[in-house]
Parts: structure tokens; C-alpha cells; sequence
């Protein structure tokens, strides 16, 4: 069904849908690519929420940039076009103005605001539109939009550190550093395509962190993306018995901070939050922490995707209850002891049937650590 230049041309859009990782939240990353007569007259992705889509920008490249006319050509984009007016216009109503006769959709997009529409309105208009090339290639770049548009839900990376024999500290509790530099700015890039970033309130107590993506540390990606251009994770703690004062180093980033507890904080310490902190209270679980069903369902509102930092506890609770999706391990060339610190706090199995499955999807060396990526269900 798919001839070699179909292919071709989908491969350029995926590969330009990935541009838009740090900058679209909470919108999808598309591509696209017209062609006409085998020869690429327009291409372009989605930048940032509220900017043109992919289609937009590649039609106007075609339309300034090409000696061939728009008419008649085809478009290559990895995200059904959409269909109805948010904070630009429907992109579909824009390719039939400009008589596209064929569009080529990676994935069906499954926000129920287009869902179908978009396609739909293509075909009404005549236009011929073949729908599945590269759908796994493409669907994978926006994990955390298929997953929150289907399910309410956020993706869900558990990011772990760790020496060979699986310990985050020393028994003294020393951490730094069990991974080696080029492993840290690696973090900070994970960190830099979240909407958001969760811990919990004995990791700030005890190591005061700020929790920010600092783009000194990017290494190669403060080359591309600029700081303005830099969108900070929501920073989110949980602090269940609202222990947190407003000292912490983390409220001296005037980068958003929510804090998640089961009781309200004193009236007198959220006089001395700045204005970047905000506060939901929500239900506690049979441990007496914030209910972790609560709490993906309202980032699950506006977030694509979140990243657990967190110690043993928190990760372990995720892990556990069946929320994580992926696992990222930072795997350090150290042994730290037995008496070291775990890297998980779970209950103990008994039977191999009830040990979460995990697969292995990417292996690679960051510097001297190597880093895991591994996909998980319970």
C-alpha cells in the first residue's frame, strides 16, 4: 500500500515531530511534509502551544519557498490535522483551501475534539486520505498526549539511580554523586520534556533540592533550546501532613510549585508562600499519604507526561500500585555496600506471578553510567 516515497516523507515528518519535544506541552508534537511531484515543497512541526500547527508552518513554506504549486500535492503529518477552532484554525479547513488532493495520517488523533473529524472533513472535501504509515514510530512520540486523551491520565516515568548493588546512598545517607556528570545533565534533559516533576516531602526536607531544569546542565541541548524557550516542570510535593515550611531553596525559584497534602497548611505559613506556590488538598490512602489515584487524575487534567523523583518510598508506592509506566535507571559503575540505602521500598513477594514485568526497551552508555529505559506492569 505504501510506496518507498510515502515512507520517506512520513520518516521526515516523525523526524521533525521530535523537535517540538521541549516546547509544545501540553499540546502534541506533529510533523509535516508536502510533496509534489517526488520532490519535498514544504515541511515544518509544531513549536508551541498557542503558535501554528505543523501544517501551517509547511504550507508556508511551500506556498513561499517552491516553484511548484500547492495544488494537487500531498501531506505527510503524524497527527490527524485538526478540525475544530481552539487557539489557531482547524488545519484540515486550511488543506482544502489550498487544494491538497491527498493527506497521509501516521495516527488518528484521540482528543475527542478531533477524533475522526479532521479525516472526515479531508474526505469530504475530496480528498484522498490514507491513514496508519509508521503509526507505531509516530504514536511513540506522544505517549503521554494518547495516554491522557484516552484515559485522564498522565505517562508516568519512575526516573531511579543506582549502584550496581542497587543502593541510592551510603548507610550515612551520602549521595553525591553515585552517577557521573554526563548522567546528571542527561536527568536534566529527561526532566526538560515533563509537564510536570513529583516528590516527596522527606527528599526536600533532607536534601533540599530545587527541582528545576538548569540550562547550564542541558550539555548539547542549551545549544538548540534557548532558556526563554525553556518550559519549566510544574514542581509538585508531596507533603501529606503539610510539614513543609517556606524555607526550602526549591521556593526561591519563582518557577511554579504544587503542593499536594491530605490537610491544609496553617493560614499563618501560607502568608510567607511566594506567589508561585499553590496548595491542593486531597484524600489519603490506607497509609495515610496523598492517594496516588487522586493525584494523577488532576495532573492528568493538564499533564502529558510526569516524572517521579522521589525517595525509595514514594517510587516504590508508584511502582506498586500499578501508576508507572516506565522505568528510567541511571545504573552506576559502584558497589556502595549492603548497608546502603535501597533503591525501593516494596512489599515483599512471595510469588513470582505477582512481581511486576518489566521489559527492556533502550540500553546505552551515558558517560561512565549506563542508563535504562524499561517499560513495566504489574
Amino acid at each position: 500500500m505504501w510506496s518507498v516515497e510515502d515512507i520517506e516523507m512520513m520518516s521526515r515528518a516523525i523526524k521533525l515531530a521530535r523537535k517540538g519535544r521541549y516546547t509544545t506541552r501540553p499540546n502534541p508534537c506533529v510533523g509535516c511534509v508536502i510533496s509534489k511531484d517526488g520532490q519535498l515543497i514544504g515541511e515544518g512541526f509544531h513549536i508551541k502551544a498557542g503558535g501554528p500547527h505543523a501544517e501551517v508552518h509547511a504550507l508556508e513554506m511551500a506556498s513561499h519557498g517552491s516553484k511548484l504549486s500547492i495544488k494537487g500535492a500531498t501531506v505527510y503529518v503524524t497527527l490527524e490535522p485538526c478540525s475544530h477552532y481552539g487557539r489557531t484554525p482547524p488545519c484540515a479547513e486550511a488543506l482544502i483551501k489550498q487544494g491538497i488532493s491527498r493527506v497521509v495520517v501516521a495516527v488518528q488523533d484521540p482528543n475527542p475534539q478531533v477524533s475522526g473529524r479532521g479525516i472526515a472533513m479531508l474526505k469530504d472535501a475530496g480528498i484522498q486520505v490514507d491513514v496508519g504509515l509508521l503509526c507505531d514510530e509516530a504514536s511513540l512520540i506522544n505517549v503521554g498526549f494518547m495516554k491522557r486523551m484516552k484515559l485522564g491520565l498522565p505517562w508516568i516515568t519512575v526516573k531511579l539511580a543506582a549502584s550496581l548493588d542497587g543502593k541510592t546512598a551510603l548507610s550515612n545517607g551520602v549521595s553525591k554523586w553515585i552517577t557521573g556528570p554526563d548522567a546528571r545533565r542527561d536527568v536534566q534533559r529527561l526532566r526538560a520534556r515533563h509537564c510536570a516533576l513529583i516528590t516527596g516531602v522527606e527528599t526536600v526536607l533532607a536534601d533540599n533540592p530545587s527541582l528545576n531544569v538548569r540550562h547550564n546542565e542541558l550539555g548539547y541541548l542549551s545549544h538548540t533550546l534557548s532558556a526563554r524557550e525553556l518550559h519549566q516542570p510544574l514542581r509538585v510535593v508531596l507533603d501529606s501532613r503539610a510539614r513543609l515550611t517556606h524555607s526550602p531553596k526549591l521556593f526561591s525559584i519563582t518557577d511554579p510549585i504544587l503542593l499536594v497534602s491530605c490537610v491544609d497548611y496553617p493560614v499563618s505559613e501560607q502568608a510567607h508562600w511566594p506567589s508561585h506556590v499553590s496548595q491542593i488538598t486531597l484524600s489519603a490512602d490506607a497509609s495515610g499519604r496523598v492517594s496516588l489515584n487522586e493525584l494523577f487524575e488532576y495532573l492528568g487534567k493538564s499533564c502529558n507526561a510526569v516524572l517521579i523523583e522521589a525517595g525509595a518510598t514514594l517510587a516504590g508506592s508508584v511502582i506498586a500500585q500499578g501508576y508507572a509506566d516506565e522505568l528510567i535507571l541511571y545504573q552506576a559503575m559502584k558497589i556502595l555496600g549492603s548497608a546502603g540505602r535501597n533503591l525501593l521500598t516494596m512489599a515483599d513477594h512471595q510469588v513470582m506471578s505477582d512481581v511486576p514485568k518489566i521489559t527492556l526497551i533502550d540500553e546505552r552508555k551515558v558517560g561512565v553510567d549506563t542508563r535504562l529505559t524499561l517499560a513495566i506492569r504489574s
